[in-house]
């Protein structure tokens, strides 16, 4: 039985293998629906960014030189908004009204903010809200600070040079890379195509979500909640539906799962009777790396490699199912998409409850992590085990208690597990 660290090490191992010789295919697509791909090809810069010296605050474009002094008053000479050029230089003793994201006129070398500035009238006095374009020019504004040359100012190409490499290949596309993406004028990124991923759920007992079941049988719960976890790994889930606990059938529809780039099955993985898809594997050749990881929930999962295809066996248990999703077969889609597996995103949060947990095993409690105290601070749930999704609906991450210390007092800081996109 594998610690899960040493089980997680192993799926990527054995999947980085596979996914050298895999022929994965590349495809442009829209940059409204690239969020979540991975790039096959990097995006450089199309120009220098900013491709001008750009104001950063409001306020007025000044020859440094000019304010020496709290106090200076500068000539007022004209104004400019975002994206509009100014016609000429500024002489010493002018100054421009600027916008945010604007262009400094020549002459300019730094920007004084809006807030330390008064306008003046003719007659001297302060004048602050008569718009700059109702006024007569040239005016006057009296400066409350000095300035220094650079100020407020960012230089052309200081973000990025024209060519320079801005999001490499292997990058996932998350909204700050689309935006990147779309700054730079590449409206279609070349990606990966997504790894489609069979599901199959086993079981005499489930039985289709949309049916009424009998007094002994199980809606097919497993099937969505993993579908939905392929797809916000980045990957195509393709539904399996479920195989019967008979083993002709349950080889059959294995086999055609093996027509997709990965298969996660669920159920059928115990030391049971019926417990059929460790020996079918075998049957069709697979070569299995663990069938067994120190883990509660989701001690009894499968990791396999049939035909040069990644084959997981979780647990029936809706709770382990997800819980093992997120250990082994998230990496492995990771790898899949043409991205590097992310690493587990352990937190720290102080403990909520006291703790006391069996030997031998790592626990992946569900939990609640909350912030009411400004410091984060988790509890975990009462659960009935894990079977119990009603409980886990309640919850927004998993405590992780170690196999090397398994007694926690209340306040002692904990690594806690967030449950994806809950918290």
């Amino acid at each position: 039985m594998l610690a899960f660290p040493d089980a997680r090490r192993k799926v990527i191992e054995v999947v980085t293998a596979i996914s050298r010789d895999r022929a994965a295919a590349r495809e442009l697509v829209a940059l409204d629906a690239a969020l979540g791909r991975v790039l096959a090809a990097p995006v450089h810069a199309d120009r220098d960014y900013p491709p001008f010296n750009r104001s950063t605050r409001d306020g007025y474009a000044v020859r440094a030189a000019d304010l020496r002094a709290v106090g200076d008053v500068l000539t007022l000479v004209g104004e400019i908004p975002a994206g509009k050029e100014f016609s000429r230089a500024i002489q010493a003793g002018e100054c421009v009204q600027i916008m945010t994201g604007a262009a400094p006129p020549e002459g300019a070398d730094a920007v004084e903010m809006i807030e330390y500035t008064r306008l003046l009238g003719e007659g001297g006095g302060e004048n602050s809200k008569t718009p700059l374009g109702r006024m007569v020019l040239p005016g006057r504004v009296h400066f409350e600070r000095t300035a220094r040359a650079g100020q407020n100012i960012v230089p052309r190409g200081s973000e990025a040079r024209a060519g320079q490499t801005l999001l490499r290949a292997g990058a996932r596309l998350g909204y700050v890379e689309l935006s990147l993406a779309a700054q730079v004028g590449c409206v279609r990124p070349e990606v990966w195509v997504r790894p489609r991923v069979g599901i199959l759920s086993t079981g005499d007992e489930v039985i289709d979500a949309a049916e009424t079941p009998g007094p002994l049988q199980i809606r097919n719960g497993n099937s969505f909640s993993l579908a939905a976890q392929v797809e916000s790994a980045g990957a195509e889930a393709v539904l399996l539906g479920n195989a019967p606990d008979e083993a002709g059938e349950l080889k059959r529809r294995i086999a055609e799962g093996l027509k997709l780039d990965a298969l996660v099955l669920s159920g059928g993985v115990s030391a049971g009777k019926y417990d059929l898809v460790e020996g079918v594997l075998t049957e069709l050749g697979a070569e299995i790396y663990f069938d067994s990881v120190a883990i509660r929930p989701g001690r009894p999962a499968v990791f396999a490699k049939c035909e040069r295809k990644p084959v997981f066996g979780l647990p029936g248990n809706p709770v382990s199912t997800m819980v093992t999703f997120e250990l082994f077969v998230l990496p492995a889609l990771d790898i899949l998409s043409g991205a590097e597996a992310r690493p587990l995103p352990l937190l720290r949060a102080k403990l909520g409850a006291q703790l006391r947990e069996k030997p031998g095993l790592a626990h992946f409690l569900p939990a609640r992590i909350e912030w009411t105290s400004g410091e984060p601070v988790v509890t975990n749930v009462r659960w009935q085990g894990s079977g119990d999704v009603v409980a886990l609906a309640d919850t927004n991450c998993f405590l992780v208690v170690h196999e090397g210390k398994l007694d926690w007092e209340v306040g002692e800081w904990i690594d806690v597990m967030p449950r994806r996109g809950a918290l």
